[in-house]
């Protein structure tokens, strides 16, 4: 079982977040304005939770306010949020200002990495990159890299961000990512290919 914390604040939101990713976020609603504040006065976390067409999703991602990088006159802030720690909300709390509820922090099973299943996630990982940016990532840069870490800086969908978020083995988010990875690489080609032939005659022909 994983720490147990009640009273923990809640931020639902149509967006998954991950744990080392970097969220910006407006806040202008008054009960997050309080909720921010209270984090920032204490240097506390709060938990980013897809509020999807289902409803709240069981498990999101803690976080913490890294920078603020504006705060208006009438109390609005622009700030930076990363994520800490995937959690599983086990019931919402109502007696609050703001959303929150009992949450436990979700642990992974105890196994070792799988250097087969690592290597792979690294390679797509690092051809996805150049393919994306034309940088080139060394070795030395991919071989401390996590999931939970390459997956924070690609713009995945919804469900496939939930989806690492609700797996607790980190071989089995590799091959999960490893997969979105190429998938996304097979995209970016087809875009330039479609492209170049619009460039070409006006037309993008399929087939």
């Amino acid at each position: 079982m994983g720490e147990h914390r009640r009273n923990f604040p809640l931020f639902p939101l149509g967006l998954v977040a991950l744990p080392h990713e970097i969220v910006p976020l407006h806040i202008f609603e008054e009960r997050y304005k309080t909720m921010i504040g209270e984090c920032l006065a204490d240097g506390g976390e709060f938990g980013i939770v897809w509020a999807s067409d289902d409803g709240l999703k069981g498990n999101g991602c803690a976080m913490e306010v890294t920078e603020v990088l504006q705060t208006h006159d009438d109390g609005r802030m622009d700030i930076l949020v990363r994520g800490t720690r995937p959690f599983r909300l086990v019931v919402e709390q109502f007696d609050h200002v703001y959303p929150a509820g009992e949450v436990e922090f979700l642990e992974d099973r105890p196994e070792e990495p799988d250097d087969p299943t690592v290597d792979a996630a690294h390679e797509a990982y690092g051809d996805l990159v150049e393919e994306a940016t034309d940088k080139v990532l060394e070795p030395s840069e991919l071989a401390p890299l996590t999931a939970y870490e390459m997956a924070a800086t690609v713009d995945f969908g919804l469900e496939a961000k939930q989806g690492l978020l609700d797996l607790r083995s980190e071989n089995a988010r590799l091959r999960l990512v490893t997969r979105l990875f190429r998938a996304a690489i097979r995209r970016l080609d087809f875009i330039e290919r479609a492209q170049a032939r619009a460039r070409s005659n006006g037309k993008v022909r399929f087939g």
